[in-house]
């Protein structure tokens, strides 16, 4: 029964984002139209309990509902999850095992109520390298919710932004004509990567206390406030997600300009 409540509360949720945003004592203008989120700090969640690594993944998939259902309150149009780096691969094989079944179990268990949330899914990275039976799953739920736009849920697997790049000018390369010598704008570039129908994260957030990127969207992040918060994935909540979109609405924006009022 209360797994059966969350993802109608899921549902419910995106339905009336707007009032929960209300609530919260937000303007829509004032939270990040789109979060990315590196999702870090499963296996150290595990070990610091004592716990076999795979128990921290498991408790990692469940902090996903909890994020997706408090980005819907919160207003939240656009969320992307790192999964699954390319350099995860090199992981003991086990473990890589484990979350492919993992990635499978969970796309297959929460189809449904992807669908019926009508919630855009969209999965970026090279999936031609994972599993049979998890690329058809995927490919199934980014065609079943193409239609959607109310909410949208994208999940980054085998996931690498130098080899983003390197598939967009490869794919650039190929499109071209080779007999016409013409200059590549940042415009043309973008349609050629993986995000090109989604808008830059305008937050990333890094869970677990590490400081970096590690190779996630960084092209795409040219423009995004960062937060990192110490707390391990399987422990970020609707509370933690919060803390995050306060402290990017206390922060200003210029893109390169700058704020005319405080300079005068």
């Amino acid at each position: 029964m209360l797994k059966i409540s969350h993802d109608l509360c899921f549902e419910s949720c995106i339905r009336h984002n707007v009032h929960y945003t209300k609530h919260f004592g937000y303007n829509m203008l004032d939270v990040p139209r789109h979060i990315a989120i590196i999702m870090d700090g499963n296996g150290r969640w595990a070990l610091s309990r004592r716990l076999p690594r795979n128990v921290g993944h498991m408790k990692g998939a469940t902090a996903i509902k909890n994020v997706l259902r408090a980005s819907s309150k919160f207003g939240i149009k656009y969320i992307t999850l790192f999964a699954f780096s390319s350099e995860n691969f090199s992981r003991p094989k086990t473990e890589v095992n484990f979350l492919m079944k993992l990635f499978e179990r969970f796309a297959r268990k929460h189809e449904r109520t992807v669908v019926n949330s009508k919630t855009r899914f969209r999965v970026i990275g090279d999936i031609s390298s994972l599993p049979t039976t998890l690329q058809n799953v995927l490919k199934k739920i980014v065609d079943e919710t193409k239609i959607f736009d109310e909410f949208n849920l994208t999940v980054a697997l085998n996931y690498s932004a130098r080899n983003e790049v390197l598939h967009a000018i490869n794919s650039i390369i190929s499109h071209r004509n080779s007999d016409r010598n013409e200059e590549i704008t940042w415009d043309d570039f973008k349609n050629f990567l993986y995000t090109s129908d989604l808008p830059d994260p305008d937050l990333i957030i890094r869970t677990s206390g590490e400081q970096r990127l590690s190779n996630f969207l960084l092209l795409q992040s040219a423009y995004s406030e960062l937060f990192f918060t110490k707390t391990f994935w399987p422990d970020f909540g609707e509370k933690e997600l919060k803390e995050a979109i306060d402290s990017y609405r206390h922060r200003e924006r210029r893109f390169g300009n700058i704020n005319e009022r405080k300079s005068n």
